[in-house]
Formats: C-alpha cells, structure tokens, sequence
C-alpha cells in the first residue's frame, strides 16, 4: 500500500509540475499583445521615454519566458528587457546555429510588411547562460512590428 501511495504521489507532482511549467511559456497572444504595447508606449511617450520603462526587466515587457525588444533598421538592440547588455549593440550579424541571419529577417519583414511572424531555431533564455558550444536551440516563433513612421520595430518571441 506504501508503495501505490508513494508512486501516485509522485505521478501527482509530476503532473502539477508539469503543468506549472507549461503554465509559464507565453503565448502568441500574449508575444502581439505586449510588442503592440511596446510600440504604443513608443508612440505616446517618445522613444526615449518608452525605452527607460521597456528596459526595465519590472517595466511589463519581460515576463513568463519572453520579453520585448527593440531593434533599429541598422540593426542596433535599442531596449531589451531580458538581455540589457544588447542594449546598444548591432545585432546586424546574429545568426542562429543554421546560419539563418534573424535580425536581418526581422528588419525585412518591418521594412516590407510591416509586421509578422517569424520562425527558427533559438536557445530559450537559460540556454544562452550557457558557452555558446553547448546551448540546445528550440523552434520559436516572434512576432515583428515596426514602429509607425519609424525606422524601429518591436519583437517577442515565443518558444513552441
């Protein structure tokens, strides 16, 4: 009986973990939602303004596994929730592990669309605390969209 007891309980922790994991990945939804937020706050409170609260891992742009960042058309990290460090830095040339060019992909979707989704591979947030050599990369989709009149966009991304 001790034995049935126990191994349910651990089936039922399993589960409950399970679900609080999954519980914790963000949503497509959300990815839109948030990057649409970002963009709006750009355009009511001016970039600068909008880039000290977007920095802010606290501002609302960082959460569940995801966060928004800002990129300009030459390719410079200009807020980053999550990553600060980027901030400042031309990300022009960042390429997943397949040689895929993703900041370049995204401008080109700003530029030509406007907004949209683009797929690829990529480490989640606490992979790329690993050496570079040894990050596992997963599918992850990120919505673009470009700032009105601007030549920035805002991304989140979501890992599926």
């Amino acid at each position: 009986m001790r034995k049935v007891t126990a191994i349910v309980l651990v089936v039922v922790a399993s589960v409950v973990l399970a679900a609080g994991a999954l519980a914790e990945s963000a949503t497509k939804e959300e990815c839109v939602a948030k990057v649409k937020e970002a963009v709006k706050l750009i355009n009511e409170k001016g970039l600068d303004d909008a880039i000290a609260v977007i920095n802010k891992k606290d501002g609302g742009f960082a959460w569940k596994d995801s966060y928004v960042f800002v990129v300009d058309f030459q390719g410079k990290t200009v807020a980053n929730a999550l990553f600060p460090e980027h901030v400042g830095r031309n990300q022009m040339g960042l390429a997943n592990k397949d040689g895929r060019m993703i900041i370049q992909e995204f401008i080109e979707i700003a530029k030509t669309k406007g907004e949209g989704w683009s797929e690829y591979m990529w480490p989640k947030p606490e992979e790329m605390q690993k050496p570079k050599d040894q990050r596992i990369s997963s599918k992850k989709a990120s919505f673009v969209l470009r700032v009105p009149g601007q030549d920035i966009f805002a991304v989140a991304g979501m890992f599926e």
